[in-house]
């Protein structure tokens, strides 16, 4: 089982190229950036972990930027969005970047995408909530097009573009994994359709560890002649990681706080000391 972190990179967090050179150095698989575009002050949505919203979601600096400066200054580790909210990018754009970042960092890239939970910040990019979901599908769709094809083009309902040439395709054939965010079932069940992994999140209100549905959601992959590796997002202790591993999860990422390295090293160096024990 492989060990990742992840961290909401801020102006007043370590940053990025700090991160990842410090977790490739301990033996860390992967290093994630979430992402909001922004945070409106309007609030509809209630912030799925419940509470009030942390701060550094209001401060999240851009995932493909953050993981590229990552990826410039490291050889081996993998860099990936954690999730990147795909129903509030362009999918051409989005396709480019995702292609690009691929390229330079010589095939490392792990693409996480999720729908979202905050319907304000989704109206301020023309997304209408309730359709979120097929938009996602789509776009992801059309971007697998983008990737594997020279002259590529998409006809949905929601997505539609005519024959076009643009490159770079990714490093990784036929492209980078898609890691599909969500909880269980609704987004296990996209995952299974359009994804190349599940990565849901350790916890929800409704369910107080995912691994406790991996049967049930082997048995739906099962059924559509899919086998899906699954990737929890969040960690406490040792003893979970050892549960993790044993049900077969290929990936835990564990969430850092946006802090200096003097906060965040000795959280590295004990997370790296668990993983020799369980990995």
């Amino acid at each position: 089982m492989k060990i990742g972190v992840a961290m909401f990179f801020t102006d007043y967090s370590m940053t990025p190229q700090e991160l990842a050179v410090e977790a490739e150095a301990r033996g860390f698989d992967s290093v994630w950036s979430p992402e909001h575009s922004h945070i409106p002050l309007s609030r509809e949505s209630a912030f799925p972990s419940g509470g009030d919203l942390p701060k550094k979601y209001y401060d999240a600096m851009d995932p493909f930027v953050a993981l590229m400066a990552a990826a410039a200054v490291t050889k081996t580790i993998q860099v990936g969005t954690g999730v990147c909210l795909v129903v509030q990018r362009d999918p051409i754009q989005t396709a480019k970047l995702v292609a690009s970042i691929d390229q330079l960092s010589n095939g490392r890239f792990l693409f996480g995408v999720g729908n979202g939970w905050n319907k304000d910040e989704m109206r301020n990019h023309g997304t209408v909530f309730e359709t979120r979901h097929k938009l996602a599908r789509e776009r992801i769709e059309a971007m697998k097009v983008i990737w594997a094809k020279s002259k590529p083009e998409y006809h949905g309902e929601m997505v539609n573009f005519d024959p076009m040439m643009t490159w770079p395709k990714p490093a990784q054939k036929p492209h980078p994994p898609i890691l599909v965010g969500g909880a269980f079932p609704y987004g296990a069940r996209r995952a299974i359709r359009y994804g190349d992994g599940w990565m849901p999140h350790r916890a929800r209100p409704h369910y107080p560890n995912v691994r406790d549905f991996l049967p049930e959601f082997r048995k739906m992959a099962a059924a559509e002649n899919r086998d899906l590796p699954v990737t929890i997002w969040g960690a406490k202790d040792e003893d979970m990681l050892k549960q993790d591993r044993d049900a077969g999860v290929v990936r835990v990422i564990v969430s850092l706080d946006s802090a200096k390295s003097d906060v965040i090293l000795p959280e590295l160096d004990r997370w790296a000391k668990l993983a020799e024990k369980v990995v």
